[in-house]
Formats: structure tokens, sequence, C-alpha cells
């Protein structure tokens, strides 16, 4: 998975050739959630506040993460977004 991001331990990244629609994976140690781009729809289980971090931070991000996506699904490289301060 090329990672996209990292902050306060969570991992930001995106799978290549992935089924729609537009989508990222966070990982915080044993906890992985997907999370809808478009609508901040999340799947997965996470602690609570590490889910506010990585929700503000798709508020703060959402166009470069679907340009992301778009990049990734062309077969092209991904370029890294910056991190939640």
């Amino acid at each position: 998975m090329p990672e996209l991001s990292r902050f306060l331990g969570i991992v930001i990244g995106m799978f290549a050739r992935e089924h729609p629609p537009p989508h990222f994976h966070a990982v915080y140690g044993e906890y992985q959630i997907t999370v809808d781009i478009q609508n901040g729809v999340v799947h997965g289980d996470f602690p609570k506040r590490a889910l506010q971090h990585v929700l503000e931070w798709l508020d703060l991000h959402q166009e470069e993460l679907l340009e992301n996506w778009n990049l990734i699904q062309a077969g092209k490289p991904p370029y890294k977004i910056t991190p939640l301060e």
C-alpha cells in the first residue's frame, strides 16, 4: 500500500486497482479502517480520537486525495500529502 501520509501514529494509504467509490485506508496499530473520500463514510474499527484526526485530515485534503485516487487507478505513483499537525 503506497503511503500517502503519516501522523500521530496513523498511516494513510491507497491500493492500486481498487473498487469504487474512491477511498483510502488508515492503519493505527492493530486497527484498520476504509474511508470514502467523497462522503467520509467509515468501514472498520478505530479508536474515537484517532478517527477524529483522520476525518479532520480528510476534510483538509479531500481534493488531493481524489487526485491521488485518480493517479493510482491510472497506474501512476501518488504524491505525499501533508500530515495533520
